[in-house]
């Protein structure tokens, strides 16, 4: 599955005006590419590195066909399945290895599947006889301390549970749990908007080098700053559409395209959009990005 939401060169006027709007339908168009957590690692797996491995291999192949059309693309992933087993996993052992703060499992996971997705990508490009690097970032994203999202977890993490599980759980570790999507029950953790991509310019140096940049991974590790212009970890996982959307606005991207793991997209509130299942008219729910006038599947190529 996947969503597209494309912008249009803005009009511009005289001489030199002309120029810089050839520049911009001339020099390389940037796409955002954010996977979704449970497209990379969905409930039918065991959960298994080499399951994760070949399911990366496979995007890897379709994105080496974006990159052949002319497009240079920026990485971005989900994490909620990986995060949530690695909480789940510290709260099986809490009582022989001291529990991680929140913002380095999102950490971990950003290194764990980024190295992943850059290995099958990486090998993807040379099988293809292409001489592009790819590079995994450990990118921090900055949020308000003061966002409501903390006082309200509403951001799905971890495997699925049955009711009667999801309700033991809460009461041993004091978790919240939620019905996901008619699937079962899963872990929710604050989730705080992203404010700002704090290593954007590394992203950028990265595209303006030629290597492709996997970033942002699990919506970014959240800080917030203090009075002293210092950053802090603090426990939420950010949504990695939105930090895909702030991230793309940024880099003047020309499509930010989401793989999911559903089998198609809704406009709110919850209306079915024309189009084929590949592609779909995408409403943003970040406010910076507006519906696109077109939808494209992966396999279209720049005009």
């Amino acid at each position: 599955m996947s969503v597209v939401q494309r912008s249009r060169a803005p009009r511009v006027r005289g001489g030199a005006s002309r120029h810089r709007a050839r520049d911009l339908v001339t020099r390389p168009r940037t796409v955002v590419i954010a996977i979704g957590g449970n497209a990379s690692y969905p409930p039918t797996i065991k959960g298994l590195a080499e399951e994760q491995l070949a399911l990366m291999a496979t995007a890897a192949e379709h994105l080496v066909t974006i990159i052949r059309s002319g497009y240079r693309i920026v990485l971005t992933h989900g994490n909620g399945p990986v995060v949530g087993n690695i909480l789940f996993r510290m709260a099986r052992t809490a009582d022989e290895l001291p529990p991680m703060p929140m913002d380095i499992c999102v950490a971990h996971s950003q290194g764990g599947m980024g190295y992943m997705l850059q290995q099958t990508l990486a090998n993807a490009l040379h099988q293809h006889a292409m001489d592009t690097a790819v590079s995994s970032i450990i990118t921090r994203v900055e949020v308000s301390a003061d966002d409501p999202g903390f006082a309200d977890p509403t951001k799905p993490v971890g495997r699925f549970f049955a009711k009667d599980e999801a309700d033991r759980l809460a009461r041993e570790h004091r978790w919240q749990f939620v019905e996901d999507s008619g699937r079962g029950y899963r872990r929710v953790v604050p989730s705080p908007n992203p404010i700002a991509v704090l290593d954007l310019p590394t992203i950028r140096a990265l595209i303006d080098a030629g290597t492709i940049p996997i970033a942002a991974g699990g919506g970014g590790i959240p800080v917030v700053r203090d009075a002293d212009g210092n950053y802090t970890g603090v426990s939420a996982v950010i949504d990695k559409d939105l930090t895909s959307a702030l991230l793309a606005a940024d880099l003047g991207a020309e499509a930010l395209v989401m793989l999911t793991a559903v089998a198609s997209a809704l406009d709110p509130p919850a209306v079915p959009l024309e189009g084929g299942l590949g592609a779909r008219r995408f409403a943003s729910s970040a406010p910076s990005l507006r519906r696109g006038p077109n939808a494209i599947s992966p396999e279209s190529t720049p005009s």
